[in-house]
């Protein structure tokens, strides 16, 4: 099995809720706290591609406009480069398995990536 990697905010309950979802299958995961180290702008486009989601779909909506980021004004780099600068507006968490990806909401999403 590849590395699995969780992108996870320890204070959000369905980012915790995943996580011991994970390791309960007697997975150890790479854990990424993003709002400390935030994915890059290239990272973030790969999970993109790998969820298959264009970013207005991660973006959490109460978060952006508090950070007065308006998904209608930006180009999808620019929504990104957005969301990098406040990681706090991505959408958590996000689980990454190899070639694939999933959401954690609700949080047996990401059970269709671990096998």
């Amino acid at each position: 099995m590849s590395q699995i990697t969780i992108y996870h905010n320890p204070r959000c309950s369905k980012s915790r809720e995943t996580l011991k979802l994970i390791e309960d299958k007697g997975i150890v995961p790479h854990v990424v706290e993003y709002l400390k180290t935030p994915p890059t702008a290239e990272e973030l486009s790969r999970i993109l591609t790998l969820l298959g989601k264009n970013p207005a779909e991660i973006l959490r909506k109460k978060e952006a406009a508090e950070a007065g980021i308006d998904p209608t004004a930006l180009s999808d780099a620019e929504l990104v480069a957005a969301m990098v600068a406040n990681p706090a507006v991505i959408e958590r968490p996000i689980v990454v398995a190899g070639a694939k990806a999933a959401l954690g909401r609700p949080p047996e999403n990401v059970l269709a990536i671990l096998d």
